[in-house]
């Protein structure tokens, strides 16, 4: 479990592709501190394992299934990429309650400049503008963010310079890909009233 509080702006050092997967390595000095081979780590907001440790680098292995539903498949040596480590039971909750298990990828659509801050129109893949609402909490590329005006297709943040510096959404351009996952509580709460896909049986409905 995450908060979205990036601690590091990483480095993408290696990319190996293999038949069905890829295997990273990415420097990281401060997410790897301590790290040991099996720890998870957030790489733009998909949880990743450990598999191995070496000056200041560790390598993870990024199966088909995750290159398919997030934007790693684009990374290369020399990607600047957000980094964060698992929430420390009884730490504090800087951002929000986020399990790395991106939902989609939407692109940047507009970025506004103002004098102290960004306004940043992001797209929404379809399904996922239910889960989106004004004031609400969305991760981007692993960043924990509030919902300043959530459309049908696409929601906008606004970025505090602290945000532009230290993270990768300081450098993304209009058209650049990132990963969305939305609060699961919000998924949640539509499974058990059953307006999921999938819902959830009735009382005294068998479960096969």
């Amino acid at each position: 479990m995450f908060t979205g509080i990036v601690e590091e702006l990483g480095e993408v050092t290696g990319v190996e592709k293999l038949d069905d997967a890829s295997r990273f390595r990415l420097r990281g000095p401060v997410v790897t501190e301590g790290a040991k081979h099996g720890d998870s780590i957030a790489v733009n907001g998909v949880c990743l394992t450990v598999v191995d440790l070496g000056d200041d680098e560790f390598t993870a292995d990024v199966m088909a299934e995750t290159l398919d539903r997030s934007s790693l498949g684009a990374l290369a040596p020399g990607s600047r990429v957000n980094l964060e480590r698992p929430m420390a039971l009884g730490g504090r909750l800087g951002g929000h309650l986020v399990q790395g298990h991106v939902d989609g990828t939407g692109h940047i659509v507009e970025r506004r400049i103002s004098e102290n801050w960004e306004l940043v129109k992001i797209s929404l893949p379809d399904g996922l503008a239910r889960y989106v609402v004004e004031k609400g909490s969305i991760t981007v590329d692993g960043v924990s963010l509030t919902v300043v005006d959530a459309g049908t297709d696409h929601f906008t943040i606004s970025l505090i310079p602290t945000t532009l510096a230290l993270t990768t959404l300081g450098i993304k351009e209009p058209g650049d890909p990132v990963n969305l996952e939305v609060d699961v509580l919000a998924k949640y709460v539509e499974r058990l009233l059953g307006h999921g896909h999938g819902a959830a049986p009735e009382s005294g409905e068998p479960v096969s």
